[in-house]
């Protein structure tokens, strides 16, 4: 049985539509607010809305946001979202990453840290699954993709103890896997850890591989099956969009099409349109990229139309699926 889990029940894979595969609607994460790092805060929900209203505008139907517990996932707020804007919202059981474990964990009296570190891997696998299975956040509103992530360059003990658990919750449950890799480092190290633990690489979705627009990185990757998503768009202080649109040409070029999906990991007030500060917002990739995509797509000889059917419809309905 094949299934993606939303907010709002189970629906089969080809009733997603339109799909962002890396976005953050509302979040408030714990570090960043202890920090008053306010631009971080994605916390008004009808600006939120107003954004989203964007990306339907433009024929987008679902996002799978990938906010876990650790960086502020709210997952009342998130359902809210869904029901008043129709989108289909996938959402995220796991953690992201060690850097915001010294954030307060809510309900524990500690951080995150304190909590991986007093809790063992088949405990944290417990909590994992529990979160695709029961609820999350005290909600009967369940996680449809389990989250791990490594650091700049390293992967901490905890790290690494996370990661495992999320794979052993991937192994009960038939969940899809999505992966953080901080500016585009360790994604073959991640990559080792699933075979080491025998797991199946066409089960990941890994992020921020266009972070480090390296052709022969993504293409060992590309060898393993993983579905590689682009999610730096209009984020020029990375790469411009030409290096992106190269890398995506390049893995076409080398048969990898159905492993590519697209998303803007908008997490910053300053990016979204309607928070006050006039960013681009959640229409852009749709209505501006999208155009100009398909556009060097054709004119390096190839169906754009094709391409933009496969990176946001096609491929998030297999990325996403839980296989029971």
């Amino acid at each position: 049985m094949e299934f993606i889990r939303t907010l709002n029940g189970d629906i089969a894979p080809e009733e997603l539509g339109v799909t962002y595969s890396h976005d953050h609607l509302y979040c408030i994460p714990p570090l960043w607010q202890e920090k008053k790092i306010d631009d971080f805060m994605i916390d008004d929900i009808e600006a939120s809305i107003k954004d989203v209203e964007l990306f339907t505008a433009q024929g987008g139907q679902a996002v799978y946001d990938a906010t876990a517990i650790d960086y502020g996932r709210k997952t009342a707020e998130l359902k809210e979202i869904s029901d008043r804007t129709g989108i289909k919202i996938i959402a995220t059981a796991g953690f992201n990453k060690a850097v915001m474990w010294p954030g307060q964990m809510a309900g524990t009296g500690g951080t995150f840290q304190q909590w991986i570190d007093g809790h063992t891997r088949a405990e944290i696998r417990d909590h994992v699954v529990s979160e695709l299975t029961v609820g999350m956040d005290g909600t009967s509103y369940k996680g449809g993709v389990a989250k791990f992530g490594t650091g700049y360059n390293t992967i901490s003990e905890a790290e690494d103890k996370v990661t495992r658990a999320v794979l052993d919750a991937h192994k009960e449950t038939g969940c899809p896997l999505h992966s953080h890799t901080e500016l585009g480092t360790l994604i073959l190290e991640q990559l080792a850890i699933l075979r080491q633990e025998g797991v199946d690489p066409t089960r990941l979705t890994m992020a921020h591989v266009d972070r480090n627009p390296d052709h022969w990185l993504h293409l060992k990757a590309a060898e393993t099956g993983l579905f590689m998503c682009f999610d730096g768009i209009s984020r020029v202080k990375y790469h411009p969009e030409s290096v992106l649109i190269d890398c995506i040409l390049n893995l076409v070029r080398h048969g990898h099409e159905d492993q590519i999906v697209v998303g803007g990991d908008i997490a910053r007030r300053t990016m979204y349109r309607n928070y006050g500060e006039g960013g681009l917002g959640l229409g852009y990739i749709l209505e501006s990229w999208a155009p100009r995509f398909m556009e060097q797509a054709g004119d390096a000889g190839f169906d754009g139309k094709a391409l933009f059917e496969k990176f946001f419809v096609k491929n998030p309905q297999r990325a996403f699926v839980f296989k029971q």
